[in-house]
């Protein structure tokens, strides 16, 4: 698939050379790099590497979240000099207030961000929709299923508008069940708006079944050894086995793995 054909209203992501080293003299640590990347906007790009690899490091240094030691980033051909305030962030675990509903958890975007509230709210019961979260509005994150909470915490992520979505294992801690479920609620979500996304994740299906491009990485200190494109129609199925070329992805990057001596990852 050609990247330049996804170009959607996300923003461009430019690394050069990134690294993070922690501390310094003899007692550094060298956990990242230098690596690059070239995102164009509208891509959905996934890392995957073995633990410890710096998959979620890199995700901190292009939001600016973490600074660089050394290289830089560019967001739409703006140096990087501050965290950004235009991304939405999905960890894996959903970090929803356990005092506030469904819906208020999704508003604090707009109370934080002082954004107009009934725009928001719009937004906000669009995406409930399209995530299958209607009814769930005022129910607190303790009466709904590890799914639904991931679902409204990508909601929340979302609900602002943002052209860059950072994901971090956002469906580690789920069943099988629900992360192919929320794998097409989110690939259905990206198809409507193309926002540039940065996936992190430990799962070959999820890496080919979502991205465009798979970047894989060594083991730390991280860097990447391989770039794969995928050219599989979308939407994809929920059974990715459907599609013979997936297996053949899959092994590819698992051939990768073991050159690497990574069997666990």
């Amino acid at each position: 698939m050609d990247p330049q054909k996804n170009q959607g209203t996300g923003a461009s992501i430019v690394a050069r050379d990134i690294t993070k080293i922690y501390g310094t003299g003899p007692d550094a640590f060298h956990a990242l790099g230098p690596i690059d990347l070239d995102i164009k906007p509208g891509e959905f790009v996934s890392l995957i590497g073995p633990s410890g690899c710096g998959k979620s490091t890199t995700m901190l240094l292009v939001s600016g979240l973490e600074p660089i030691s050394q290289g830089h980033v560019e967001i739409d051909g703006k140096p990087l000099t501050k965290p950004i305030s235009e991304i939405g962030i999905v960890f894996q675990d959903h970090l929803l207030l356990d005092f506030r509903t469904a819906i208020q958890n999704v508003m604090l975007q707009q109370e934080i961000r002082k954004l107009d509230k009934a725009d928001m709210r719009s937004r906000a019961d669009a995406l409930f929709e399209q995530l299958d979260l209607v009814g769930a509005e005022d129910k607190y994150p303790w009466q709904l299923s590890g799914g639904m909470r991931q679902r409204v915490s990508i909601a929340r992520a979302l609900v602002h508008d943002p052209s860059m979505l950072i994901m971090d294992e956002p469906f580690g801690a789920l069943d099988a069940i629900s992360r192919t479920q929320i794998r097409h609620d989110l690939e259905m979500l990206w198809l409507a708006k193309r926002k540039t996304v940065l996936f992190i994740t430990h799962s070959i299906e999820e890496a080919v079944g979502l991205s465009d491009r798979v970047l894989v990485m060594s083991k730390s200190p991280g860097r990447i050894v391989e770039e794969i494109s995928i050219d599989l129609p979308r939407p994809r199925p929920a059974h990715l086995g459907e599609y013979p070329e997936f297996a053949v992805y899959a092994k590819k990057i698992y051939t990768i793995f073991e050159k690497l001596g990574v069997y666990n990852f």
